[in-house]
This record gives structure tokens, sequence and C-alpha cells, in this order.
């Protein structure tokens, strides 16, 4: 029977994304991108402090982080049907922000 691993997802920032494909050893990458020279890979859970401490050794990683993900709530039915949410969008309606609108200006 085939059994799911608890996967983890890290962060790693990099001075160059020339060594992206080195980190296929640590684990999967998902997603790089070259603007903000980053990756994100997914590790088991149980490897994922060691596999970040062997990270931030090497050159050409800036940084690496695990993910807050799964310490987040991510149950929001109940925040749905909360009064206090509804009596705060009734004090604030959406048409009513202080922005004067925009009058359109006779071309010169």
């Amino acid at each position: 029977m085939l059994t799911v691993k608890d996967r983890l997802g890290i962060a790693v920032w990099l001075y160059s994304m020339r060594q992206v494909r080195q980190l296929r050893r640590y684990g999967t990458v998902m997603y790089t991108t070259k603007k903000l020279k980053y990756a994100v890979l997914y590790v088991d859970r149980d490897q994922a402090d060691a596999t970040v401490d062997k990270l931030k050794h090497l050159r050409f990683v800036k940084d690496a982080e695990v993910s807050h993900r799964p310490e987040l709530d991510l149950t929001f039915s109940g925040s749905l049907g909360d009064p206090e949410a509804r009596r705060y969008a009734d004090e604030f309606p959406p048409d009513e922000h202080g922005y004067e609108e925009e009058t359109q200006h006779e071309g010169r």
C-alpha cells in the first residue's frame, strides 16, 4: 500500500541562479525565480531541519528557511459567518473610502 509522506517547503535564497540544479540532491525543486533569486524545494518533514542546516553551509546559498504554512490555521469557515466581521463590513462600506472620484479634464 502506498503511504503519503509529510512534506515541508523550504525557501532558499541564492547569490546566483547558476547552481539551482545542485539543489535537486537535497529535495524536489518546485519553483524558481530569476528576478528574486530564490527557489522553493520540498523535503520530507523529518529531514527538514537537517536539510536547512546543510543548505545554509553551501557557498552559493544566501539563506534558507522552512515554510510557516503548517503553523497557520487554514480553516476559514468560522470567520465567514462571524458577526463581528459583518459588523466591520457594515461600518465601512466599499463605496465610502474617502477618495474623491476622478474627474475628466478638458484637453488643452
